[in-house]
């Protein structure tokens, strides 16, 4: 196979140690191979070996997070090439650190590596942030359902007359509890808000529980660990949207698809980018995205298989957009939605509506222009023929019916 690169490099990088392979020359190849640690000292010492080398192209695998602090380093100074491992695994029985290092410097050489999207500095400092607002989201919730464990507990049932404990009323009678009041009928009217004023029998119903010191301590504990979590979500929320501020643009495009909201569109743009031209097509963005359906054929025959893993902070976040698409009323993507939820049930019309919303990210983010709305009959409506209507009526009525062309 013909050398596309005349100097390259494959890099096997490990949490404590990197063992690099460099490969010079078109016909009589020169190989050379070192070891470096993974301190910054180790990582300046790698880059300068690979520069005295005249090595142009580096290529490494995405092992968990330890490939980020060698592409911060080299980002400036080479071409930079991750690679997913799946793709590039060496043949068994033959793996070792050096080995692995040369095979991964061969595959680079002839142009057989596919490189993986990595986003710019800013865009990467994007994505931390989201999917860290996301983690703060999940560990709310957790506290959120802890303290709803111990007011079952000690018997009280707010949850019973009450969608949101945690809204403005709820607090104000979780405080009471925590503090150990014993709340009259007025005590608790003046409390609670709007429509609940009206359900004050029930709720002092439900604060009669058989509630103790140790019940109102673990509340107070829970409760001031999901203050401090909402604090904490607050100001990455603030941070957020500052940086932000340099994609006003992309965020109106983004925005004018049914389903997506400010949240939304800074996820996706943190996940996938503003330059859809790191992506051929949006077949490339969707399978990168792991909502492209799988394939599994052999000898002729087609098996069900499952979509393709990917980015499942893209994926989870694109099923939330679908589900407000398809509250939308007389829209496209509602209507797309109702078409196939008939036949394939509503887990694979929802994950085939975020894959054609994803599609049309790309087109949109692409060619800078909004998302125009074609309505639910978007698409021409078939012409039946006279058999579809003979069946239609042999359902309704029952008989079998006989069609005569009609003679002059």
């Amino acid at each position: 196979m013909d050398a596309l690169l005349n100097c390259c490099a494959g890099l096997d990088v490990h949490q404590k140690e990197i063992v690099a392979c460099v490969l010079k020359g078109e016909k009589k190849v020169q190989k050379q191979i070192r070891n470096f640690g993974t301190t910054t000292k180790e990582l300046l010492a790698l880059s300068d070996w690979l520069q005295e080398a005249q090595c142009t192209h580096v290529a490494m695998e995405s092992t968990g997070v330890y490939w980020k602090p060698v592409w911060n380093i080299l980002e400036s100074s080479f071409i930079l090439i991750l690679a997913n491992a799946k793709r590039i695994k060496n043949v068994p029985g033959r793996k070792t650190d050096m080995n692995d290092a040369q095979w991964i410097a061969k595959l680079l050489r002839n142009g057989l590596i596919e490189s993986s999207f990595v986003p710019p500095e800013a865009i990467r400092n994007l994505r931390d942030l989201t999917r860290y607002r996301r983690k703060l989201l999940q560990m709310t919730t957790e506290q959120k359902n802890r303290i709803h464990n111990v007011l079952q507990d000690a018997n009280i049932k707010l949850t019973s007359y009450m969608s949101d404990v945690f809204g403005v009323s709820g607090r104000a009678l979780l405080e009471a509890i925590m503090n150990g009041e014993s709340l009259t009928r007025e005590q608790v009217h003046s409390r609670v808000k709007t429509k609940l004023r009206a359900k004050v029998p029930q709720l002092l119903d439900a604060l009669n529980g058989k509630i103790r010191r140790h019940h109102r301590k673990m509340i107070r504990r829970q409760y001031d660990l999901l203050l401090d979590l909402e604090k904490h979500s607050a100001e990455l929320e603030q941070e957020i949207d500052q940086l932000m501020t340099d994609y006003q643009e992309e965020v109106g495009l983004l925005t004018s698809i049914p389903g997506i909201n400010q949240d939304a569109a800074a996820v996706i743009l943190a996940e996938i980018g503003t330059d859809m031209t790191q992506f051929p097509t949006d077949a490339h963005l969707s399978s990168w995205g792991g909502l492209s359906p799988g394939n599994n054929e052999s000898a002729g025959k087609k098996r069900s298989s499952k979509t393709t893993k990917g980015n499942k902070g893209l994926k989870s976040m694109l099923c939330q957009v679908a589900w407000g698409a398809v509250r939308s009323k007389k829209t496209r993507l509602s209507a797309y939605y109702y078409r196939l939820v008939k036949r394939r049930g509503p887990k694979k019309a929802i994950m085939a509506l975020a894959h054609l919303i994803l599609k049309i990210i790309y087109h949109i983010l692409k060619e800078k222009q909004p998302y125009k709305e074609f309505g639910p009959d978007y698409l021409p409506k078939k012409k039946q023929s006279a058999k579809f209507y003979q069946r239609q009526l042999e359902k309704l009525l029952g008989y079998e019916i006989e069609i005569h062309e009609k003679t002059a």
